[in-house]
């Protein structure tokens, strides 16, 4: 790979900067040198895991409920556990929804106006 003079110009605008890069490619201006290992010593996971004692058959159910729903059993239960705290707390309407529990969400509330019939 042939390389030219790898700095980065400035640029005066987006457009400008849009152009450099439509015709110059990126490798020619990346340096492996300058590569630092990042380090997150104080970084805590923002998950918890718990152990809970739940009755067989509750269980089973839950992994019926969630193989219908194409998610996994224990998606499910967080769904279901943060729902109820939410109305404990006495906002349902504002319960929290993450981005990747979106489909499970809508899938809840489509069951939920349909009435979920067995």
């Amino acid at each position: 790979m042939k390389r030219m003079d790898n700095r980065i110009p400035e640029f005066k605008s987006e457009d400008e900067e849009r152009e450099f890069w439509a015709t110059h490619p990126p490798l020619d201006y990346f340096d492996p040198s300058s590569i630092k290992r990042a380090s997150f010593p104080n970084l805590k996971p923002s998950l918890k895991s718990i152990s809970i004692r739940v009755p067989s058959d509750m269980l089973a159910e839950l992994k019926v409920l969630a193989n219908k729903k194409d998610v996994p059993y224990q998606s499910l239960a967080k769904v279901y556990l943060a729902r109820q705290i939410a109305l404990e707390r006495g906002s349902a309407s504002r319960s929290p929804r993450k981005k990747g529990n979106r489909r499970l969400y809508a899938q809840q509330g489509a069951r939920a106006d349909a009435g979920d019939q067995r």
